[in-house]
């Protein structure tokens, strides 16, 4: 098992930023000293994870989550220790040294997903190559692409556009001369390959043959899976000839239903008043970049999911809908409403006046970006958009029809979490849908048991109980919010007096042999995280051997030590006098160590003491004696008084 240098280890911390690392993930805003974001570890709608780039971690309030830059590409990239390090090296840049003896990284110790990422950016490259060079595939791609398309050269380079023959443009021959494992080659989703046969030039079928090749990245930019547009070149024995466009197959590093297409690029441009405009294929999002669209994303063939949406709200709330004018468009924007809903996203629909039917595609490549700008200034709301869908005639609407009409809307409607939210979209569609809004609301509670006030007094009631000072002297708890996490006090990582001695063992250092010397063993509770760690410092202090808090690795021996760590790291608290916190916690291990056996005491005592085995009186007292007299002796810190 390869073992990686621990100086290296240190050298690949101090020269990467941390704000780079987590920036690739989450959307960050500066916060004082601090960066905050949504968590990428929950499906949260309020900030609760902050980064410090001064200390190099982060905390994840809403998940207890902490690290460094190692262990927040191996928590979101699903990396073992030595591939994250790897990977951030290869990142960044940063050459990875390995012990000696040790081997270093082997073809057999890459992971599969590690493997498979490699293999799709060898085959990116190499299809991008066949279609910029000279032969029949490239040539004639090039024309599909630039005139039939009317796509430039410049954006087939930026996206990596590349070409298959009927043969597959040898990319079987390249992914075998680099010795990629036959399980990667199978599971790749790049080839057939008979079971039980080798892969070989003679048993490897590409997938992929006589089409435009599309790479599919995944948030983070890597080439995880393809796109393949069908163009004259696509024989006929294929399997899919009839197919426009054939997707690969799920793989270990692709799930259709957990990428949007452009994701990677859109997410770095997207901020308020730049929506995500949300298209319905690969090549409607390349049209919409190209002309100047910066923020649009696509779903990878398949109805958009929950899981996007959740992926889409960790960069930004604020996204655009914009699929075909026809039938199936509108049918897809209809589906994606709810979804979009019960994901906390704004959302807006563009469409053409009237009923015309319209493709993004062609529409930016006659008009670009004015077109763009003229439909956001006609786009519709949710409700407006749900109920010229469900009734596009709503003047002549029988009483049926809108009744109907308005159980769907309703439907709709309730994937909206926040009352205030559900209240003002069923007002909005009583207008649309031209129904009486008391009738509307009535149903909604009649179906729902929820009860609906006009949205004025149900906005105050929500404000009230969203921190405003409560009516009711009771004092009840729907008048509380959840706190803010808090940087300055001590409930920042719990009263366990192990964490606080933890916490002044890393931030004030020169404590750390004087705590090692008041503090016995077996005060300490080390049935817990807390407590190993704690006598595992203290020990070190003692020897004199602490290494330094930047260079912990070789102390820490499990993830939860690490993640505690970190954590206890990341949170940076105003001491007046570290010593009285010390002494403090000192004096409740005391207590929590003694105290219990004073009760036993008192206990026996009170018995009367008599029977057989049972313990001299005279000698309890001499120890209740001395117990309380230790209780009583003052917590001397040496060097610190």
């Amino acid at each position: 098992m390869p073992v990686i240098k621990p100086t290296c280890l240190r050298d690949l911390k101090l020269r990467i930023n941390i704000v780079d690392v987590v920036g690739r993930v989450v959307t960050l805003r500066k916060a004082g000293s601090q960066f905050k974001g949504l968590s990428p570890f929950t499906q949260e709608k309020t900030p609760s994870f902050y980064v410090s780039p001064d200390k190099g971690f982060y905390k994840c309030f809403s998940t207890g989550k902490a690290g460094d830059i190692i262990t927040f590409v191996r928590e979101t990239e699903q990396l073992t220790f030595t591939e994250a390090v790897e990977t951030l090296g290869k990142r960044f840049g940063v050459p990875i040294e390995y012990e000696e003896g040790s081997g270093g990284p082997s073809r057999e110790e890459r992971s599969l997903r590690q493997e498979l990422f490699d293999l799709h950016d060898l085959a990116a490259e190499h299809l991008h190559q066949v279609f910029r060079e000279k032969g029949p595939a490239g040539d004639y791609m090039r024309e599909y692409w630039t005139e039939r398309r009317r796509f430039s050269m410049e954006l087939a380079d930026e996206f990596r556009i590349g070409a298959t023959d009927a043969q597959g443009s040898g990319l079987a021959a390249a992914v075998l001369k680099k010795g990629f494992s036959e399980d990667a080659i199978r599971q790749s989703s790049l080839f057939y390959v008979r079971d039980g046969a080798l892969p070989t030039l003679g048993t490897m079928r590409p997938r992929f043959r006589g089409r435009l090749m599309i790479p599919i990245r995944d948030h983070q930019g890597r080439v995880v899976a393809f796109t393949a547009r069908q163009t004259d070149l696509t024989p006929k024995d294929d399997p899919s000839h009839e197919a426009k466009y054939v997707n690969s197959s799920e793989t270990p590093i692709f799930t259709k239903g957990h990428l949007l297409f452009n994701l990677d690029r859109a997410r770095q441009h997207a901020k308020d008043g730049h929506p995500f405009v949300m298209v319905e294929g690969q090549l409607d999002a390349l049209r919409s970049w190209s002309v100047g669209i910066k923020t649009a994303i696509a779903p990878q063939g398949t109805a958009i999911t929950e899981q996007q949406l959740h992926l889409l709200r960790r960069y930004h709330s604020q996204v655009e809908c914009f699929f075909d004018g026809d039938k199936a468009g509108r049918a897809a924007a209809l589906r994606f409403l709810p979804m979009a809903l019960k994901a906390g996203l704004e959302v807006r629909f563009l469409a053409a006046a009237g009923d015309a039917k319209i493709d993004p595609d062609v529409l930016f490549l006659e008009r670009g970006l004015a077109a763009y700008e003229d439909l956001r200034g006609s786009a519709l709301g949710p409700m407006a958009f749900a109920c010229r869908a469900i009734l596009p005639d709503a003047v002549h609407a029988s009483a049926e029809q809108k009744a109907r009409a308005a159980q769907e809307v309703r439907g709709i409607v309730n994937h909206a979490e926040s009352h205030v939210v559900r209240a003002a979209f069923l007002k909005e569609a009583a207008v649309f849908l031209r129904v009486d809004e008391a009738a509307l609301l009535h149903d909604a509670a009649a179906h729902t048991g929820e009860r609906f006030r006009p949205v004025a007094a149900a906005t105050a009631a929500s404000r009230a109980g969203e921190g405003g000072v409560s009516g009711s002297s009771g004092g009840g708890s729907g008048a509380a919010i959840a706190a803010a996490p808090s940087f300055g006090g001590m409930q920042a990582f719990g009263h366990n007096p192990e964490h606080h001695l933890l916490w002044l063992c890393l931030h004030f250092e020169q404590f750390g042999p004087s705590i090692s010397i008041s503090l016995p063993h077996e005060w300490i509770d080390s049935t817990h995280t807390a407590g190993i760690l704690l006598n595992r410092f203290l020990a070190e202090f003692e020897h004199g051997e602490w290494p330094g808090r930047d260079h912990l690795e070789g102390l820490l021996e499990t993830d939860e030590e690490r993640a505690m760590v970190a954590s206890l790291l990341f949170d940076s608290m105003e001491v007046d006098d570290p010593s009285k916190v010390a002494i403090e916690a000192i004096q409740k291990l005391r207590a929590r160590s003694i105290e219990p056996r004073l009760r036993q005491i008192d206990v026996a005592l009170a018995a009367g003491g008599g029977g057989e085995g049972a313990a001299d009186p005279i000698a309890l007292i001499r120890e209740r004696t001395d117990l309380q007299r230790q209780l009583r002796a003052p917590i001397i810190l040496v060097g610190h008084q």
